[in-house]
């Protein structure tokens, strides 16, 4: 029993960083599809496009952060704490990155038809970029708290 609790320590460990990493993949791969489409749309404006496409891409940022912070020798009496800070800002970090992604391609496809529109059409996804941060900073805070 003593080991399936270690290694639950450390899968919340490296939790954030590979769910952060799924949600960026997912999120910036659904709004580079429509980057993609946009690019035969349009003639200018093709840079935003492609660097809004990107912005899923934090959530990865936001787990690497959150690994090296939950690094540490993985005990019976932490790994309770690892595991579920790093799996439940993980799964945070994972929808996050997806949910963006999709707003990020509404606003690639509201722009494209109406290019004036492109600072406001990005504002939900950086609402949810927001959510991301207060996940990455409870999970920061937290994991203070974790016997080292």
């Amino acid at each position: 029993m003593e080991a399936l609790i270690t290694t639950l320590g450390w899968i919340g460990i490296y939790a954030p960083m590979a769910l952060g990493a799924i949600g960026s993949i997912i999120g910036c791969a659904r709004a580079g599809q429509a980057a993609c489409g946009a690019l035969l749309d349009t003639e200018t404006g093709h840079g935003r496009f492609i660097g809004v496409s990107a912005m899923p891409s934090s959530q990865t940022i936001y787990g690497i952060v959150i690994m090296f912070t939950l690094e540490r020798a993985v005990t019976i009496d932490n790994a309770p704490g690892l595991f579920a800070i790093g799996v439940l800002s993980g799964f945070a970090l994972l929808w996050s990155g997806m949910r963006q992604g999709d707003a990020c391609a509404s606003a690639i496809h509201v722009s494209k038809s109406k290019p004036e529109v492109f600072g406001l059409s990005i504002a939900p996804a950086a609402i949810v970029e927001g959510f991301a941060v207060f996940a990455f900073i409870f999970a920061l805070v937290i994991s203070g708290g974790i016997p080292a």
